[in-house]
């Protein structure tokens, strides 16, 4: 055959390949297939074998030579449409359809059919959901220790699992080794180093049950191989490690039935079991990683892409620019085209200029020469004399006027038109605006404005049609400048007096007309057409495509602008050529009626686009008696798209029986700016068709011309488009940079000089520089001449015959990784992908969108209403398959939206601009998404290697210097000298005993309800005597020992406070517990049994409806009533003194425990003594100057904490009034807190951040109201947010300008930080200064670094100082590696020496090295001596320029966050809290976000405020600003309800919970997006 004899191969060779070819479709690898197949070629092809895997190279000798690459023969592609003909298309976009590539996409994706998809569909909301039990998961917040109990008992059951399962670690190898199926292909290739699979026996549904009676208070887990054991899970390629300590010591303690290892994930969960999968194929890129990973210095930034040794480049000769044919000079040729329809006007009255249909496809009028004459006439002279006086005209010549008429109407714009240029106005034509927002109308309206257009023509129907506001006005578009409406119809025209002549001079440069031009950003700009540009280039198509006079055109084009306005409207006047118009909207009813006109009228020429070959190729069977053999010349208009070429083949095909004849067929390349760029010639009779290019995709990437001779898979053929315009001058010229000429085999953007071009984009002469006026440079960048040329914004290049090939539009240019990409080549893999089932009509956009240094690629197409979920996903995966084959590069997002939702362009197609923009705002809305980001994201920072720790010589301490830095350390000032004598009381029992003596009345407590009412309040001497009440019912029912703990059940108010006092004065030790929520028993009751568990109690006091509930049906099924300790109700006791009042030994004694969850899960009691409690009341005394006359207000949980102590404790101790405002009343009245501060003129007020947000979210927009109701706060001198967290400076800020209105300082709000090892470190007092702000980079915060920038800069992070540091506290920063101290403003963790730190963790085995670690620990150098306690949180301290209040420079703490919360990722450390912020910063519709990771993959959860439709628009969102803000891929978005993501009382987000709830299955989302 003739393919065969081009590469002069034996036929024998042939069939041996074949043979090759058929085992390979069998059983032979892919391997085996290529060595066979190089070992047959090896005799013929020498080159196969070179070791450089460059393309086959092309170098052009002459322009004028056949080249080597146009080999594909005709028989090889008549034999291709013979067997295209009989498919079907489908609904597919027409203008990709190509069989061949068809073929070539099934057989990329046939090579991928044995790996089967392992992709997790996205998961959607169901309405039901199945409920795991209740161990498997973190119970909520219902305490003090609100949070993440459940994780200590899922670790100890995992512990006890593991230690008495597991002897050593080689069990594990050895069983997964022998026993199971699942790792037969781990083990097989198991060698050093290598991860081993675990059996899936180990993964069985059943939970370990864990009947807990120890438990270790803080248990972390440690590094040390000695001390845990290390598993590791392999899932396929990814290695994904899961730590799992086992203790040292205590295992014995716990008894528990194992059967199997769970870590928290049942497997019959939805979500866990899509995790599974999906870890199955997040595979590392299959491309190797890019080489220009940067290491973090003081500037992080992507480097240049290292080029590749392999990327082919060109090697031809400089191209030499290419000459059309010269412009011939004809006699009778008008001076101007207006004077050609004088001439025909005059002549010719009775000849037919323009025939128009119906929508049925029938005749409805013919406009003859002598009508279009006589009303562009009429026209012409009523612009110019009837609107206006004649002292004031409203248009003069040169004044630019819009044409707003529809398409299926195009004899009025031809008169409004030539109307126009008669009367010397400038037509605009434009769209028709549908409606108010219809897509890119905004555009338009800076088209008009850029081109000074104040009025507009229009016909009466479609003056009707257009939106009007309620009195009947037109509606004012967006973004359109003010606009007058004028109707052509010919009954409001003015037949024009005897004497009035239009003036029409010689064609000259002054503009004719303006078409519009939309760019690739979506702007809409006017290419202006100057007078001898329009006469030149009618005379160019007229000489190029041959017209005769009186010659019959069919048009199936937009007649505004492109080829239907130059052929269709401008040439056929200028040769008196009967045009027969087909709307589109014909077209769409009946796809054969332009076939039908072409047979009817027996007309020469017709002008159509692919898509109207195709559908009247589909259409053909109904009309059999068609005769196309009178067409000369069949104008393809989008001939340049590569993809023409199967419609022209298959339209070919099919109609050649017809009498159309293969040469008439003609391509042709045009722009906006320089018009008609190329048009191919109609052939002699029987003459050789024109040659294909079969192109390498890949060298196409890198914009070099290669054969494809070997992966057809990843092949383009392109047709030519014939030569260049008459009188025309080309060149190829580089699309980027300077315009340096192209070498003969590298693809280019065409420019061309021709006076037959537009001259400028009008009112915008400096964008149109950059494209009417290039003149380009040869290597050496010196300019080839003085001639201007003008972008056309085609890429192509020029072949033998000085042929024009175009492979792709600048508008369609995707780069990405240095590599081009046409997206109109993506949209044809896409398509050829079985989109019957999926895509709506074949409607796929691409486009790219910016992310992290490099553009992305996004597909969006629309589905079919009846495709299902499972055809959907199915078909996104192999979307992503064939793109990643046959183009080599990865696709970043691929979204399907419902059919006819994205935003149309005025003949239907889909507003690329549009679309992107939708999709960037997250106004898309797709059905379904799936993001891959990656295998295409290949150029994120190298993780980051920590290096060894050790002391250097640079940390050497000289005095308070290490390595020439101040060491970071902050002083409170001291405690100084008891004033009052008699209040030097160790004990705050005492305390309590000697008030209720000296000043009996004075009120020490008020609680306050909802309705701000004093419903309890207690004097000191109330507080002692029911303290004794409830003293002596302790010593009489509890039957308690000195020292035993107490567990206090009660809501917030003085009932607690009095219980704790009680327990003080019968030497037993109190445990605050937030009491169970009675409608939410099986989640907060749980908690509240652990707690007392743990803390041993062996008494409860609570009140009659909390032992009530106890002891309830409801709480017996959450926990076991029946082994409840001693339950003491304190509502009715007898008035009873107790036989004597306990004083302890010694004030080292324990006072009370504090029990508190952190927001990882971990519940921890710590102990505090008596000193300890003295010495914090009397620290925040000092600080707050709180004395017996003052009257402070507290909104706080009373459970744990600062909270606790100043609810319970502070006033006691200094005698000042509090009241008592429990967060739960704000629920039912939210502005009671406020209203209380007003009401009492309250200087100082402690809250919580949940309080705040409260307030800020639910009374900011009624502080009009508030005011107008008398509530005023400029009585508070401070405000302060009790935390044990970073401080929330947005919440603050807000807080601050909200309630500004209503009196309140904006130096009021501060905050205050504790820790479970201290619980007050800071608080902002009344003598200290101003909380400062710094802004720290953080991208250094990454890296354990802190780096000050200013105020603005990018990637910049603002803290607020915490508050001051208290009386008698010291805080030093420290490396928490080396244990050395650091210098100022570096980061390390947060140290502390104070005499009111906590004296060790409540724990049920003393772990004495855990207690020495974190409360009696020394610096590794420095000052060995003094004992500190470690808090946990990262932060440091900066020398500030204020003073404190001894006159010395304030040393302001900053604290970053805790270190047990942060998230080690890609080797670096991250704050939950800053993705989190950026990630609720990037739509309206997120109310809440939180983080956590889970092996290695990043979850994002975001709560969804808006409607169900909007939630997959968050999806890429999120991971875009994720990738932007902190360089890290999200592995799964989860997108749910208002309020799912749990919150403790002090409004800490518990992501230790929701990830266990996630894991679990019970979030009920509304979408679960797996990001590939």
């Amino acid at each position: 055959s003739c393919s065969r004899a081009t590469c002069y191969l034996p036929t024998i060779v042939f069939h041996q390949l074949d043979a090759v070819l058929s085992s390979f479709l069998g059983d032979i690898t892919q391997k085996g297939y290529e060595k066979k197949r190089s070992r047959l070629l090896t005799p013929y092809i020498p080159h196969i074998t070179s070791k450089t895997h460059s393309l086959p190279r092309v170098i052009f000798p002459s322009l004028h030579c056949p080249a080597v690459f146009f080999v594909l023969s005709f028989v090889e592609i008549n034999l291709v449409v013979s067997h295209r003909g009989h498919r079907s298309g489908g609904t597919r976009d027409d203008r990709y359809r190509s069989d061949i590539h068809t073929e070539l996409v099934q057989a990329a994706l046939a090579k991928h059919k044995e790996e089967k998809m392992g992709l997790p569909m996205p998961t959607k909301r169901r309405s039901a959901f199945v409920q795991s039990p209740v161990e498997n998961c973190t119970p909520p917040d219902t305490s003090s220790a609100s949070e993440d109990e459940g994780s200590l008992r899922r670790q100890a059951a995992l512990s006890v699992a593991l230690a008495q399962s597991l002897q050593s670690p080689d069990y594990w190898i050895n069983r997964s080794l022998q026993g199971s199926s699942t790792s037969s292909s781990a083990s097989s290739t198991l060698s050093h180093g290598e991860c081993v699979a675990l059996p899936l026996a180990l993964w069985s549904p059943s939970v370990p049950r864990c009947k807990l009676s120890t438990v270790h208070a803080s248990s972390k887990v440690v590094a040390n191989p000695f001390q845990s054991f290390l598993l590791v899970i392999v899932f396929l390629n990814l290695c994904v490690c899961v730590c799992v300590c086992v203790p040292a010591c205590g295992c014995s303690d716990l008894n528990m039935d194992v059967t199997a290892v769970c870590l928290g994930v049942p497997v019959n969960s939805r979500v866990s079991t899509k995790i599974q999968q999906l870890l199955n194929t997040l595979k590392r890129p299959k491309r190797p990683p890019l080489s220009e990973f940067f290491l973090d210095d003081s500037e992080e930034i992507v480097e240049v892409q290292q080029p590749d040794p392999n990327t082919p480049k060109p090697e031809g000769r400089q191209i030499i620019p290419v000459k059309g044919e010269p412009l011939g000079v004809v006699s009778n040729w008008p001076p101007a085209l207006q004077a050609s329809l004088a001439r025909w006007g005059a002549t010719q009255a009775k000849s037919p200029a323009l025939s128009v249909l119906d929508i049925t496809g029938k005749p409805l009028y013919t406009l003859t020469y002598g009508k279009l004459w006589s009303r562009s006439l009429k026209l012409a002279y009523t612009l110019l004399n009837k609107l206006g006086t004649k002292a004031e005209p409203v248009l003069k010549p040169g004044d630019r006027v819009a044409l707003v008429y529809p398409n299926s109407d195009p004899g009025m714009l031809w008169v409004a038109f030539y109307g126009c240029l008669l009367a010397e106005v400038i037509p605009v034509p434009i769209e028709v605006p549908l409606s108010r927002q219809d897509s890119g109308s905004q555009q338009i309206g800076f088209l008009l404005g850029s081109c000074g257009v104040g009025l507009a023509l229009t016909s009466e129907v479609c003056l009707k049609g257009l939106p009007k506001t309620p009195n009947g006005e037109i509606m004012q578009f967006k973004g359109w400048p003010r606009m007058k409406w004028v109707v052509t119809d010919t009954k409001y025209l003015t037949k024009p007096s005897k004497d009035w002549q239009p003036h029409i001079p010689t064609a000259n440069t002054d503009t004719a007309y303006i078409e519009y031009k939309a760019t690739k950003e979506g702007t809409v700009m006017g290419v202006a057409v100057s007078k001898i540009s329009m006469l030149t280039h009618c005379q160019a198509l007229t000489q190029a495509c041959n017209y005769c006079e009186g010659e019959t055109l069919v048009n199936v084009l937009d007649c505004k602008k492109d080829m239907g306005l130059w052929h269709g409207v401008l040439t056929s006047v200028m040769n008196r050529i009967h045009t027969i118009s087909v709307p589109y909207a014909v077209m769409k009813a009946c796809p054969m009626s332009w076939v039908q006109r072409v047979h009817i009228h027996k007309a020469r020429v017709a002008l159509v686009k692919c898509r109207d070959l195709h559908w009247a190729m589909m259409a053909h069977r109904e009309q059999k008696d068609t005769n196309l053999s009178s067409i000369r010349m069949l104008i393809v208009a989008d001939g340049a798209n590569p993809w023409s070429v199967s419609s022209c083949d298959a339209f070919l095909n099919v109609f050649q029986a017809h009498g159309l004849k293969p040469e008439v067929i003609c391509p042709c390349a045009s722009s906006a700016e320089a018009l008609t760029v190329a048009i191919r010639r109609p052939g002699a009779r029987g003459a050789p068709l024109p040659a294909r290019a079969i192109l390498s995709m890949a060298g196409l990437s890198h914009s070099v011309i290669r054969v494809n001779t070997e992966d057809k898979n990843s092949a383009l053929t392109v047709q030519d488009v014939g030569h260049v315009m008459p009188g025309a001058l080309m060149c190829i010229v580089k699309p980027d940079g300077p315009p340096q000429l192209c070498k003969t085999d590298e693809i280019g953007e065409i420019v061309l000089n021709s006076r037959a071009g537009g001259t400028m984009y009008y009112g915008l002469p400096g964008v149109t520089k950059n494209t009417f006026e290039v003149i380009p440079v040869n290597q050496a960048g010196a300019p080839i001449g003085e001639i201007a040329f003008t972008r056309t914004g085609l890429l192509g290049f020029v072949g033998p015959g000085s042929l024009v090939f175009v492979v792709g539009k600048i508008e369609g240019l995707l780069s990405v990784s240095g590599r081009r990409h046409n997206a109109d080549d993506l949209v044809a893999t896409a398509l050829a992908v079985e989109p019957v089932k999926t895509v709506y009509r074949g409607r796929i956009a691409v486009f790219s969108v910016t992310a992290f240094y490099d553009e992305r690629i996004v597909v969006v197409a629309e589905q079919r209403p009846d495709a299902s979920e499972e055809d959907s996903f199915q078909w996104m995966s192999r979307v992503l398959q064939a793109i990643d084959s046959i183009h080599q590069v990865g696709l970043y997002c691929l979204a399907l939206v419902p059919a006819n939702t994205l935003p149309k362009t005025p003949l239907g197609g889909i507003h690329i601009c549009e679309t992107k923009q939708n999709f960037l705002d997250g106004n898309l809305h797709p059905c379904n998404i799936l993001l891959c980001p990656h295998t295409c994201v290949t150029n994120l920072p190298k993780p980051r290697q920590k290096q060894p720790v050790g002391v250097g010589p640079a940390s050497i301490m000289v005095g308070n210097l290490v390595a020439g830095k101040r060491m970071a350390q902050a002083v409170g000032r001291e405690l100084g000298v008891v004033e009052d004598q008699d209040l030097i009381r160790k004990f705050l029992s005492e305390a309590l005993q000697w008030r209720a003596q000296t000043d009996p009345d004075h009120v020490l407590y008020v609680l306050l309800n909802a309705k701000g009412v004093a419903v309890c309040t207690s004097t000191c001497l109330q507080l002692h005597k029911r303290a004794e009440k409830i003293t002596a019912a302790l010593m009489e029912k509890g039957g308690l020992n000195t020292g035993d703990n107490v567990v206090l059940l009660y809501p917030p108010g003085i009932d607690l406070i009095a219980a704790f006092y009680g327990c003080l004065y019968a030497g037993v030790v109190p445990v605050t517990v937030r009491p169970p929520h009675p409608q939410n028993l099986t989640a907060t009751l749980p908690t509240v049994r652990m707690i007392i568990d743990v803390s041993k109690a062996a008494c409860i006091l609570t009140t009659q409806p909390l032992m009530r509930i106890l002891k309830s049906r409801e709480a017996a099924a959450s926990v076991n009533i029946k082994t409840w300790p001693t339950i003491i109700d304190t509502d009715d006791l007898p008035r009873k003194r107790p036989p004597q009042i306990y004083k302890p030994p010694t004030a080292e004694m324990l006072a009370y425990l504090d029990f508190s969850v952190s927001t990882t899960g971990m519940l921890t009691g710590v102990k505090m003594s008596h000193a300890a409690v003295s010495t914090l009341c009397r620290s925040i005394k000092l600080q707050c100057e709180l004395y017996s006359s003052r009257q402070i207000a507290i909104c706080l949980d009373p459970y744990c904490g600062l909270g606790f102590v100043l609810w319970c404790l502070s006033s006691v101790y200094s005698g000042h009034q509090s009241i008592l405002i429990p967060p739960l009343e704000l629920e039912s009245s939210l502005p009671v807190w406020l209203s209380t501060l007003s009401q009492y003129k309250i200087r100082d007020t402690f809250c919580s951040y949940s309080v705040m947000e409260l307030c800020t979210k639910g009374l900011g927009t009624q502080t009009e109201m508030l005011k107008a109701r008398g509530l005023n706060l400029s009585c508070v001198r401070s405000c302060v947010v009790i935390a044990e967290e970073r401080p929330r400076l947005l919440l603050t800020q807000s807080f601050s300008k909200l309630f500004k209105d209503l009196g309140l300082s904006p130096r009021a709000v501060s905050t205050a930080f504790g820790s479970r090892v201290n619980l007050a470190l800071c608080m902002q007092g009344t003598a200290g200064p101003d909380p400062s702000t710094v802004y720290v980079d953080m991208k250094s915060l990454r890296h354990d670094r802190v780096r000050l920038v200013e105020r603005g800069a990018p990637q910049s992070l603002p803290l607020m100082e915490s508050g001051t540091i208290l009386p008698g506290v010291r805080v030093i920063i420290v490396n928490p590696e080396t244990r050395g101290p650091l210098g100022d403003s570096h980061l390390g963790e947060i140290w502390v020496s104070s005499t009111h730190s906590a004296s060790g963790y409540y724990t049920i085995y003393g772990e004495e090295s855990l207690q020495a670690d974190h409360f009696n620990t020394t610096l590794s150098f420095g000052e060995p001596q003094t004992l500190w306690a470690r808090t946990g949180y990262l932060g440091f301290v900066k020398r500030t320029e204020l003073l404190d209040s001894t006159g010395d420079l304030h040393d302001a703490l900053f604290v970053v966050g805790s270190l047990d919360e942060t998230l080690e990722l890609r080797g670096l450390r991250y704050h939950p809290i800053d993705i989190e912020t950026s990630v609720s910063r990037t739509h309206r519709s997120i109310a809440e976000s939180a983080v956590f990771t889970w092996t290695n993959l990043l979850v994002v959860v975001a709560e969804l405020s808006g409607s169900e439709q909007e939630a997959l628009d968050l999806v890429p969102l999120v991971t875009n600003v994720v990738l932007e803000e902190h360089h890290l891929i999200v592995g799964v978005v989860v997108i749910v309800d208002p309020g799912v993501i749990p919150i403790n009382s002090r409004g800490e987000k518990q992501r230790m919970h929701l990830r266990d709830s996630f894991l679990a299955d019970q979030l009920d989302p509304i979408y679960v997006a797996y990001n590939m």
